[in-house]
């Protein structure tokens, strides 16, 4: 494995997909908050909450660049579009599996059998993150696809 490679095209993909994520729900077509979601699982506090997990974003990030990185040295390809379809396959589990089971392990976010309480007061996501805007699925499908497909333009197999 080409670590120093992974280091960086790691981080720029994560930039760039946390800068698209950012950039939609500036727009108004999401008002999904990946971070601050993020940051209030660690803290109750809200301002703090976004600079956490905005730390958060960026490791996980990270860590998912890893995980792709695996693939393309285990499948000995990397490019582009080998990466757009790992960002694509990356935010469909995102949407489906992940969001669904939020509000189960969020200690901050009520579900969508129980509404909000005195604790609970983030929306919960719903089926494909639906509840936070109905563009809010594209803006992740193309923010992950972004992701993958620089991940695989920049990392450079040994």
């Amino acid at each position: 494995m080409n670590w120093p490679s992974w280091l960086l095209s790691g981080f720029v993909a994560n930039l760039a997909l946390t800068t698209l994520l950012a950039t939609s729900q500036g727009l108004g077509f999401t008002r999904m908050n990946i971070p601050f979601m993020l940051g209030t699982v660690i803290t109750g506090e809200r301002e703090k909450a976004r600079l956490y997990g905005f730390i958060a974003h960026l490791v996980n990030g990270w860590a998912f660049s890893l995980v792709y990185v695996l693939i393309f040295e285990a499948r000995h390809t990397v490019n582009w579009w080998f990466g757009l379809l790992l960002g694509l396959a990356h935010a469909l589990f995102v949407l489906t599996a992940g969001m669904s089971l939020l509000p189960y392990v969020h200690p901050r976010m009520a579900s969508e059998r129980h509404g909000p309480q005195a604790i609970r007061q983030l929306e919960p996501p719903g089926f494909m993150a639906l509840n936070y805007g109905y563009p809010t699925p594209v803006s992740v499908f193309l923010s992950h696809a972004a992701f993958g497909a620089i991940l695989g333009s920049l990392y450079h197999l040994r």
